[in-house]
């Protein structure tokens, strides 16, 4: 079998709202008495929509109707019908994901594609999908490196370090094109974020509101956020204002990161500058890309192009695979169906330490999946051991249990996903460990990554397996 799907990706930003439209041409690998195994052999972005600033009413609230009429004119504009589209992605990220009606704006889009992704990410989640929007993940695993994407928008600065191919830590800075904005007739200052204004008052630097500036009189507050970038990188040792300055945590920084990528609508300017009026877009965000590109992360470490800038994050689009968990599983039948999950994966260093580096790993990771300090729901994989001894069984269920404890207090299930064959002890000896009084459900010979989705439909086959289809961010 061979088919092409249309697909939608939709991005709203702090800044900005996006769409692109690709088709993915998909092939089944699996026999025709087997269950569906669809693979993408081939991508091809066909429409990129224009750039709208994202609309926000006085009340901190998005304004859906804009977004709706938005969403429609692109789809008039690439000459297809919204029934055309199979999947696809929505994803709220950086500010706007904390918007009061978030969800509401979600769900109203949710009716311009078919079953597909649907999310609001968090500072750690949006770091993640922008750089395999980027390329990072890609570029590290090709090159056997370790990568660190910074994507600079106009609110922050989200960070993600890959090492070959695994995804090592994410930071957010509150850096960005938009937190200084400079009318661009009169070029007087009209906004200056809180944080910004706070490093200008510790610097000392003469900027106010309402004042006339040229670029010459933001370069000292630009070298300043060009120097924390730097920090955040481990290029210099972090400054007084560097704690300050972070969103919700930093990168750790335990290992010397050789290469770097750019994404996000400052990145445009930090790999390509040709542009005569440099407040063309009314904020510092051309300078800052000036500055970033002229700063010690573009001399001293090798930068990488990223495949996509500003719309790194956009070109995601939902592709389903559809799989059945293996026949070793454990499940409490009150917990399904169950949609749209994102992905914990862990490392392979994290599994193969002892429960209490197991347990500090997902404790640790599971910070990537909380917006506004709330946690959603998340399932945990791992690849698990293909003939593991009950010593190995107890380290597995001992650290799930233990780096979970901040999920347990939810009432959600606890899911945890193996790709080898040991869900049904592995699960067992977890629903024992819980009293017997929370739904698990954990299932194996699934693979799935970070920055994927699952959806977990009730059980078939007698009981014997769960249907499973998994939605992968797909990226040029």
């Amino acid at each position: 079998m061979n088919e092409e799907l249309l697909s939608v990706g939709i991005d709203m930003g702090t800044s900005t709202t996006q769409l692109v439209l690709s088709k993915l041409h998909i092939q089944n690998m699996a026999s025709s008495f087997s269950v569906p195994r669809l693979v993408i052999t081939d991508k091809e972005v066909v429409y990129r929509s224009d750039i709208c600033f994202t609309p926000v009413l006085e009340d901190n609230r998005i304004d859906v109707g804009e977004i709706q009429t938005f969403v429609q004119e692109q789809y008039r504009k690439a000459g297809i019908r919204k029934e055309e589209i199979q999947t696809g992605a929505v994803i709220i990220t950086g500010e706007t994901a904390r918007k009061d009606n978030a969800n509401e704006v979600l769900l109203s889009l949710s009716g311009f594609a078919g079953d597909f992704v649907v999310a609001t990410a968090g500072p750690d989640l949006e770091s993640i999908i922008a750089a395999k929007g980027a390329g990072a993940h890609t570029y590290s695993k090709e090159h056997s490196t370790s990568i660190v994407n910074i994507d600079i928008g106009g609110g922050t600065s989200n960070l993600a370090l890959f090492s070959s191919g695994e995804l090592l830590d994410t930071g957010c800075l509150d850096i960005g094109g938009r937190l200084i904005r400079v009318d661009q007739v009169t070029r007087e200052i009209t906004y200056i974020a809180p944080k910004i204004k706070q490093l200008i008052a510790r610097r000392d630097i003469p900027l106010t509101l309402g004042q006339k500036v040229t670029p010459t009189d933001l370069e000292p507050i630009l070298q300043e956020m060009v120097a924390l970038l730097e920090e955040s990188v481990g290029l210099r040792p972090p400054g007084d204002f560097y704690d300050i300055i972070v969103t919700n945590k930093g990168l750790k920084l335990d290992r010397a990161i050789p290469c770097i990528s750019f994404s996000g609508g400052v990145a445009d300017y930090i790999y390509q500058d040709s542009v005569d009026d440099v407040f063309q877009f009314g904020d510092i965000g051309i300078l800052l890309g000036r500055a970033i590109a002229s700063s010690s992360m573009t001399q001293l470490m090798t930068v990488a192009t990223a495949v996509e800038t500003i719309r790194a994050t956009v070109v995601g689009a939902g592709s389903h695979t559809t799989e059945i968990s293996g026949s070793t599983i454990t499940y409490t039948e009150k917990s399904f169906p169950i949609k749209n999950i994102p992905i914990l994966k862990l490392s392979m260093a994290d599994e193969s330490g002892s429960a209490e580096v197991l347990a500090s790993a997902i404790s640790d990771k599971l910070n990537w999946f909380k917006l506004n300090n709330d946690l959603q729901k998340v399932a945990i994989a791992l690849e698990g051991k293909k003939n593991p001894s009950f010593q190995e069984v107890q380290k597995y269920a001992n650290g799930l249990h233990k780096g979970m404890a901040e999920l347990l207090e939810k009432e959600y299930p606890l899911i945890v996903i193996v790709r080898h064959d040991m869900a049904k002890v592995l699960g067992q000896t977890l629903y024992a460990r819980l009293d017997y009084k929370k739904d698990v459900v954990c299932i194996d010979s699934v693979h799935v990554d970070n920055g994927d989705y699952i959806d977990i439909g009730k059980p078939i086959a007698g009981g014997k397996v769960l249907p499973v289809v998994i939605k992968t961010l797909v990226f040029n």
